[in-house]
């Protein structure tokens, strides 16, 4: 039998006591904090409590705290059992408080954007109930039901905010109840008799790589702003359809650790802490987007990557400023709202012009993209060769921005070609160049007599039809014939050329 008595303990900073239940019980002490506080002249010289008011409060503490000892076998719990048992509120428990722990939980083991997402279906179940207060007794199998029903024209928050609001409640249940100790704060599971609906079909938002060559090729509209929108928008999107597929989130929180040898190593945000291999991938750089990958570094100094994190807060803002940029390029080719692009556009194009024009199958595919395509737990162990990605990569990128047709003309670079740092050219070295404009060659040339690439770009641009707009990019393809090397630049007209 616990034996419990109202005692103070250390004095406060302002000489005040605050009091305690003490609690003996199978030889340990433990202590219930109360709200009540008292002087020292409402001590005895032995220290007991000698105010009347407190000690008919503790006292009526004392009783209820016995009744329940009576009412359950608690020779087997620990103390902090017994404490926790004594304490428990017998009153309505709040779904929304416990779900605002839930989610300060998720944040804490870094799932930040699933995290996102909970607070987002909490927050449309606080708006359809009418309070942000929700209690448990309230969430019935009806009431949820018609909740579900009134998100039915969405396309993905029909399941997805069911399941978070389903999932918070699953974990309330194990964390609030204890069958076995008789506690049960939660009355009633409502999810048994509810059928959550599944998402509809994800949206195609893939274009055709005739479509990327009038996006990417085309002159950028003009603004007022010394940050251009729309150039970032064109850039991010190049190096999203260009490594792979890579979300903007992942280019935002890239760190320089993940950049080595001219590959990327990094952790997809979305799926990381689902994953047994956590979603890891390699993704090498290709010439043809280097200049763009560079443009945007950040200092030596900085852990970053890119310099992203200096204009924007985080990712979220950058990927809606990304967004902007594009559909303001959308607006100027004349496009209808319904139809703008935004930067997932080239995440679904990468993927299907790699199955549909670079002969991959979809494994491969999801392989390239970083889907666990069914294979989490072989994937968990297997040391993996990423340059199967990087082949595919590299063939995406040929077909759209050197190719006008189905047929591919020239390559990037290949798996086993050495890097080079420098690309040198002499007047005696033997040059081969063409220059491409929405994947076609507009002008080619052979021949010696050049020191630089920038000699080579003169000429082929000096070839160039003269009704190519200013502000169009047009790209050059380099060959050194006598070392077998290869460049790829991009020059803009009217600055570049």
């Amino acid at each position: 039998m616990a034996n419990l008595k109202a005692v103070v303990r250390k004095q406060r900073a302002d000489g005040m006591y605050p009091v305690y239940i003490r609690i003996v019980h199978r030889r340990k002490m433990g202590y219930i904090k109360t709200d009540k506080i008292i002087g020292p002249k409402s001590l005895t010289k032995q220290g007991d409590i000698k105010d009347a008011v407190v000690n008919e409060y503790c006292s009526n503490l004392i009783l209820r705290y016995t009744d329940k000892i009576n009412r359950k076998d608690i020779s087997a719990f620990t103390m902090k059992e017994l404490i926790e048992y004594l304490t428990l509120d017998d009153g309505e428990q709040c779904f929304s408080e416990y779900a605002q722990l839930h989610i300060r939980r998720m944040e804490q083991r870094g799932q930040i954007r699933n995290a996102k997402n909970y607070k987002l279906a909490v927050q449309h179940l606080e708006r359809y109930i009418g309070t942000n207060r929700v209690m448990f007794s309230h969430l019935s199998s009806a009431v949820l039901k018609r909740w579900i029903e009134s998100l039915a024209m969405t396309n993905r928050a029909k399941e997805m905010y069911p399941v978070c609001v389903r999932q918070i409640f699953k974990a309330a249940l194990l964390e609030l109840n204890d069958d076995e100790r008789g506690i049960v704060r939660i009355k009633f599971n409502p999810w048994l008799k509810v059928q959550i609906p599944k998402s509809d079909n994800g949206v195609q938002r893939a274009i055709s790589a005739e479509a990327c060559r009038e996006f990417f090729n085309r002159p950028l509209p003009q603004t007022k702003m010394l940050s251009s929108l729309p150039e970032l928008g064109r850039d991010v999107a190049m190096l999203v359809l260009c490594l792979g597929g890579i979300n903007t989130v992942d280019l935002f929180e890239m760190r320089k650790d993940n950049y080595h040898n001219g590959v990327i190593g990094y952790k997809r945000a979305k799926t990381r802490h689902a994953r047994r291999d956590e979603a890891y991938i390699e993704m090498r750089v290709e010439p043809f987007i280097r200049p763009v990958f560079e443009k945007y570094l950040a200092p030596e100094d900085d852990e970053y990557l890119f310099n992203f994190h200096v204009r924007y807060c985080d990712s979220d803002s950058f990927s809606a400023n990304v967004n902007n940029g594009i559909k303001k390029i959308c607006a100027d080719m004349g496009m209808r709202k319904e139809e703008y692009y935004c930067v997932y556009t080239f995440r679904h194009t990468w993927g299907t012009i790699a199955q549909n024009d670079c002969d991959a199958n979809l494994y491969e595919v999801a392989f390239g993209m970083n889907h666990s395509h069914g294979l989490k737990v072989t994937r968990g162990y297997v040391k993996i060769d990423y340059s199967p990605a990087w082949r595919l990569n590299a063939k995406v990128i040929d077909f759209v921005f050197f190719t006008d047709k189905p047929s591919k003309q020239g390559r990037a670079k290949d798996i086993d070609e050495p890097e080079e740092k420098l690309f040198r050219l002499s007047k005696k070295m033997m040059v081969y160049a063409r220059a491409y404009f929405k994947g076609a060659v507009l002008a080619e040339l052979t021949d010696i007599g050049f020191n630089n690439v920038d000699e080579v770009i003169k000429v082929l641009a000096a070839k160039l039809p003269k009704d190519i707009a200013a502000g169009c990019a047009v790209q050059f393809r380099i060959q050194n014939c006598d070392k077998g090397t290869e460049v790829v630049y991009e020059r803009t007209k009217g600055k570049g050329f």
